[in-house]
């Protein structure tokens, strides 16, 4: 039992870095961003089978594939997975950093989706949490992220 243990946690790391590998890009070609989100699910399905995931690992799982799908240019897939991360977040009482990323997940949708004012009230409810957060890397990080969303108004 063990060794499927780690074989699934490996693999979801695994996968999950290599999606950053493309996030990492400037531009995609169609296939790259097909294999990102395959590669995403794959990482977020395996960290479901590791017994002892947490919710964090779920809110972490639904963040990274919203925003794969933001940068895929598929807005309501994102905005489906960046809801979940909020939700998740909310419901385990996860530390704000979490939270606040479900919310620059949904900015960055709405921005895909061209829903400037929706994505505007997203980008302030994340700041609510920004404001939150105690980890000044943290809080750094989350800043430069919710300043480089597009088409803010």
């Amino acid at each position: 039992m063990e060794h499927q243990l780690f074989s699934h946690k490996q693999l979801a790391a695994s996968c999950f870095n290599k999606v950053w590998d493309y996030l990492d890009k400037e531009a995609l070609s169609s296939e790259e961003k097909e294999e990102m989100i395959h590669l995403c699910h794959s990482s977020f399905w395996h960290w479901t089978q590791i017994e002892n995931h947490t919710k964090q690992n779920i809110s972490i799982g639904y963040w990274q594939l919203s925003r794969v799908y933001a940068v895929a240019g598929q807005g309501e897939n994102a905005l489906n997975y960046a809801k979940r991360c909020i939700a998740v977040g909310k419901e385990a009482n996860l530390d704000p950093f979490y939270i606040c990323y479900g919310y620059e997940a949904s900015a960055r949708a709405y921005s895909v989706l061209q829903q400037s004012d929706k994505c505007q009230e997203m980008v302030e409810l994340a700041y609510d949490y920004v404001r939150k957060i105690v980890d000044n890397e943290n809080k750094q990080l989350l800043l430069n992220d919710l300043n480089n969303i597009p088409d803010q108004a």
